[in-house]
């Protein structure tokens, strides 16, 4: 089995942070893959679009203790799997729903 790389940006504190990584470990072994590795790195871009859609979505709400960050997972599985990870971590992120929403916790998927 190949390890294949699951990567996104998000705009959260630590409580955040702890939400995407268990919602992805639950993602993760629904679809019989493995998690194999996860690297948390800060995010240094001048042009912080999370930051902003933060601000844009929770507008008078100060930010607190967010801060942009990359989260890496190494998932054992196959590509297809990877491709069903992604499609469902995103669909979890911020279900679509009828009415306009706000995601917990702003994100973007590479």
């Amino acid at each position: 089995m190949s390890t294949r790389d699951l990567a996104f940006g998000l705009y959260a504190d630590e409580e955040g942070l702890a939400w995407v990584r268990a919602l992805c470990e639950n993602v993760v072994g629904s679809h019989s893959a493995r998690i194999v590795d996860t690297t948390r790195t800060p995010v240094t871009d001048a042009d912080d679009f999370l930051a902003r859609q933060w601000a844009v979505e929770h507008p008078g709400r100060a930010s607190g203790a967010r801060q942009s960050v990359t989260l890496r997972l190494r998932v054992a599985c196959s590509l297809r799997t990877r491709r069903a990870l992604r499609k469902a971590v995103i669909a979890a992120l911020c279900p679509e729903g009828a009415a306009l929403h706000t995601c917990r916790v702003p994100w973007s998927a590479y």
